[in-house]
């Protein structure tokens, strides 16, 4: 029986919402009335929201993650490591049943991950555990993929419950890039360390805009007159850029693998530089200097964008600054532009 008086006068509403295997739900109320109404706005709420009718999920976060993984995930570029990533949220939440996270659970981990108070899984130093607000933003797109992606594959019904969380804002990072002088120094330097390899490498990245990674695993195969192309990309597309004869002259004679890896030797020849970089900056500062140099050489950043192999313009807008005309028309056009000096 749904609806049943007690014996202390109050009702009992007692039913099962989609059959004998579905959710149960019980609740007292002081009149049959109230009762009556309850067992009736439950069962419409049911109608609209199908997982309240359902069994009640148990299952742990970690099995999401590594469900997520095994459906998804292990296909990723950085699978495994976005794996760790989760994992070591999911540990900083105590792994609780997913069904049962909150949005304020996610927040006060937060909280605590900027106060460094939860391992970090990489350092024992808890001085070292302390969190910024771009790593917490980071960790949090990635769980919200995971209950995102579980929905679209039909493993997960309930709702998400990051959705209403808002990641912090995020400051726009600063960008290194080398001037010509400190082009010919950081050569210099690469020549200096008796590397051929650090050389060339450092020689592509900065004719193509190519990540490091791109450049250091260039074969034979991948050069073709007067062009590069890059395989195995951040964007899972390949890209064929154009390169100055004097730099095909170079790698023609080159067989099987170009180089061999010398990431370390970039380090150590940058240390004989009097080069100042922005924290957390090494190599990438060679992509990020042919980028400025060819807007500030007049270059079209639709161009750019298929150079760089960004995937969304705005990654590529950020270096829209350093074309030359770029907001130009504030000099002109400003109220004290016909004023002279006295």
């Amino acid at each position: 029986m749904a609806i049943k008086k007690l014996t202390t006068g109050d009702w009992l509403c007692d039913f099962r919402v989609d059959g004998a295997e579905s959710r149960r739900v019980r609740k007292k109320f002081t009149t049959k009335g109230e009762a009556v109404a309850f067992e009736q706005h439950y069962r419409g709420e049911a109608k609209n929201k199908p997982w309240l009718g359902e069994k009640e999920d148990r299952r742990k976060l970690s099995e999401l993650i590594e469900l997520w993984y095994n459906l998804h995930g292990q296909a990723l570029v950085a699978g495994k490591s976005r794996l760790a990533k989760l994992q070591i949220v999911c540990s900083g939440l105590n792994d609780p049943v997913a069904a049962h996270l909150t949005a304020r659970d996610f927040a006060h981990y937060r909280d605590r991950r900027l106060k460094g108070e939860i391992d970090n899984g990489y350092h024992t130093d808890p001085q070292k555990w302390i969190a910024k607000p771009i790593t917490v933003n980071r960790e949090q797109q990635y769980l919200d993929a995971v209950f995102n992606e579980l929905k679209r594959l039909g493993e997960w019904t309930l709702p998400n419950p990051l959705e209403t969380v808002r990641v912090f804002k995020e400051a726009e990072k600063e960008m290194s890039w080398l001037t010509l002088p400190q082009i010919h120094e950081l050569l210099k330097a690469c020549e200096t360390h008796g590397n051929i390899n650090l050389t060339r490498i450092v020689k592509v990245c900065l004719v193509t805009g190519a990540r490091w990674s791109e450049a250091a695993r260039l074969t034979r195969s991948q050069l073709s007159p007067h062009k590069l192309t890059f395989t195995k990309t951040k964007g899972r597309k390949n890209r064929t850029v154009p390169i100055p004869q004097w730099l095909y002259n170079e790698l023609s004679p080159l067989q099987g693998k170009m180089f061999r890896y010398c990431y370390h030797e970039f380090k150590k020849a940058l240390a004989l530089t009097d080069i100042q970089l922005v924290e957390g900056q090494k190599t990438h500062v060679l992509r990020h200097t042919f980028a400025s140099h060819f807007m500030m050489n007049g270059g079209n950043i639709l161009v750019l964008q298929k150079v760089l192999g960004h995937s969304n313009i705005r990654e590529t807008m950020r270096y829209a600054h350093f074309a030359p005309d770029h907001l130009e028309e504030a000099v002109t056009l400003n109220p004290l532009a016909g004023y002279v000096s006295r």
